[in-house]
């Protein structure tokens, strides 16, 4: 039993790191109907100005963590203003490529900035634990969930209550019919960005947390790919639900692969992800939250 809630524990904690980069996944395809590869290496910009801050410049962890949020805002607000915007209008295929080359640039130019060794980040929870009856729990795991959390409710408040969230609302469900009604489809789309930005550089500070980023640590996000699946690519409550989900089988299969299940290899858990991915496309293509395509005949 402490095996199993170690490995729930570890995988719930994955799991509100691959939320928050689904949600950034989401809410930029509920906006524009464009997956956004460039997730990743906005990822890992984040993390870099993270250590950046903190490790190079001295600046308080705190203050680092604001002010790499705000980088990783402003990066995703040009990336929309001057790749994306351009682009409207054209086939989504055509955006998505371009996001998937925006992705490439950001991770070379990062790759080289962080070299060939692991840069650690100075945070304030190290490898620091404490025990829950015979369950070892690190703190940085807390504050993954916390985090994850907050970003949920805040979220929520925001798509609910304030004007410009409802106006997001409005032009994910019709663009058409926002612009009829006065609502700026342009400024929702660099809000979209900006708020992406945001979540993927909060999600690198705690890739980087622990063990450090090195040049592979965007591929990380890659697996939240399969969590946004599995939710549905069109549903905000579809993304944590699939995020917590795939992190938890990821922890299940950390813990229990090898002993049970040792011919699938030492790293399988690994592609758990992917495995989930490939399941829920043959069985439920648009998620568990998503909305079915309904074809007109």
């Amino acid at each position: 039993m402490t095996r199993l809630l170690q490995s729930l524990a570890a995988g719930v904690g994955q799991g509100s790191i691959y939320a928050l980069l689904a949600l950034a996944f989401v809410i930029i395809y509920k906006s524009m109907r464009v997956v956004n590869f460039a997730v990743p290496g906005m990822m890992i910009l984040g993390a870099y100005m993270v250590v950046y801050f903190g490790n190079v410049l001295g600046i308080n962890f705190w203050i680092a963590l604001l002010l790499a949020i705000l980088v990783g805002a402003v990066v995703a607000f040009l990336i929309e203003r001057l790749a994306i915007r351009p682009m409207i209008g054209k086939p989504v295929f055509a955006i998505a490529i371009i996001t998937l080359g925006i992705d490439v640039l950001l991770r070379v130019v990062t790759s080289d900035l962080i070299g060939t060794n692991i840069r650690n980040i100075r945070d304030p929870w190290g490898l620091k634990t404490f025990n829950l009856g015979d369950v070892v729990i690190q703190h940085r795991r807390v504050a993954m969930v916390v985090a994850a959390a907050l970003v949920c409710g805040l979220l929520f408040l925001f798509f609910r209550y304030s004007r410009i969230g409802l106006a997001m609302r409005a032009t994910a469900f019709d663009q058409e019919a926002a612009l009829t009604l006065g609502i700026s489809v342009g400024t929702v789309f660099a809000l979209s960005w900006v708020i992406a930005g945001g979540l993927s550089a909060l999600a690198g500070m705690f890739v980087a947390t622990g063990s450090g980023i090195d040049q592979q640590s965007a591929f990380v996000a890659l697996k939240a790919l399969p969590a946004v699946i599995l939710g549905g690519i069109d549903s905000i409550p579809g993304a944590v639900v699939g995020a917590l989900t795939v992190g938890i089988f990821e922890g299940l299969s950390n813990t229990y692969q090898i002993q049970y299940l040792p011919f699938l290899g030492q790293n399988f858990a690994q592609v758990v992800p992917y495995v989930i991915l490939f399941i829920v496309l043959l069985v439920r293509p648009y998620g568990l939250f998503g909305t079915p395509e309904i074809e007109r005949v």
